[in-house]
């Protein structure tokens, strides 16, 4: 019994794989309210729990940044930024693709207004529906 707990104290685990654009986000690691999760096929930047930054890693128009913002402040942003964009899917977030020739640059400063909580990012999120329980009894159909 003990030798069969100790075998499975050594066995390996699955390692989840940094996410390419992780270096972004090191500003924002001593940060108590920062939070790094999957969401929609990216990363989500929440600060304060709000999602400032989506970091996305698939085709376009999903490779890059997306903006978490709202219509109101899109003039702004895409003052500030010209590489900017409106999503193509998302209309209202806006969007920096890794392919632009500023990316670092502008992904860099993105982060840096999300980490001074700039008022033009960051959308509070829904708050998540709880599913009911689905009681199976013995008897009921499969």
């Amino acid at each position: 019994m003990k030798t069969t707990r100790l075998a499975n104290a050594f066995q390996t685990r699955a390692v989840r794989a940094e996410h390419p654009l992780a270096w972004l986000i090191e500003p924002l690691l001593n940060d108590p309210t920062f939070e790094f999760k999957a969401w929609f096929g990216g990363r989500t930047v929440s600060l304060d729990g709000k999602h400032r930054l989506v970091l996305t890693t698939q085709d376009e128009p999903w490779q890059g940044v997306l903006v978490c913002t709202t219509h109101e402040h899109h003039a702004s942003l895409l003052a500030e930024f010209p590489s900017l964009v409106q999503h193509p899917v998302l209309g209202k977030w806006l969007y920096l693709s890794e392919a632009v020739p500023t990316f670092e640059r502008d992904a860099r400063h993105l982060v840096q207004l999300a980490r001074s909580r700039d008022p033009r990012l960051g959308i509070v999120p829904n708050a998540r529906k709880k599913r009911p329980k689905k009681r199976i009894r013995f008897g009921d159909p499969l």
